[in-house]
């Protein structure tokens, strides 16, 4: 029988820690080339595809879209204090789309403006509570 001088655990040890070295090699190696490689560099190719979009303007000719009609304007909400003809204080809300229009309408149901200003509708924190 021939005499042996590394034990079996020793044999073992050394087995594994030579593979580990060659992994840790192998990944340093191959981390390197990632890392440090750079990008080719491309020349830019100037390309311009002139896209192909035709409009139709025959629709403005047509009977739908003579018919349309114009979207109502938004009216505002406002707030007055007015005198009548004969002197009595007269205080409430008015809708118009500006504060001209809204003297215009507030006159021509005899009343004398003497303030006009717009409603503050809504709340500042919608969170609050009632």
């Amino acid at each position: 029988m021939a005499v042996i001088f590394i034990s079996p655990k020793q044999r073992q040890k050394m087995f594994f820690l030579g593979i580990t070295a060659v992994f840790l090699l192998f990944l340093t190696a191959v981390s390197l080339i990632v890392f440090l490689s750079k990008p080719k560099e491309v020349p830019p190719a100037l390309v311009f595809n002139k896209p192909k979009v035709n409009i139709d303007m025959k629709i403005f000719d047509s009977e739908q879209f003579k018919n349309l009609q114009l979207f109502p304007e938004v009216k505002i909400q406002y707030s007055y204090k007015a005198n009548t003809k004969d002197n009595k204080l007269r205080t409430g809300f008015i809708y118009a789309a500006s504060t001209d229009k809204a003297k215009i309408i507030l006159e021509s149901m005899g009343l004398i403006v003497s303030e006009l200003k717009e409603a503050g509708v809504g709340r500042d924190n919608p969170f609050a509570q009632y």
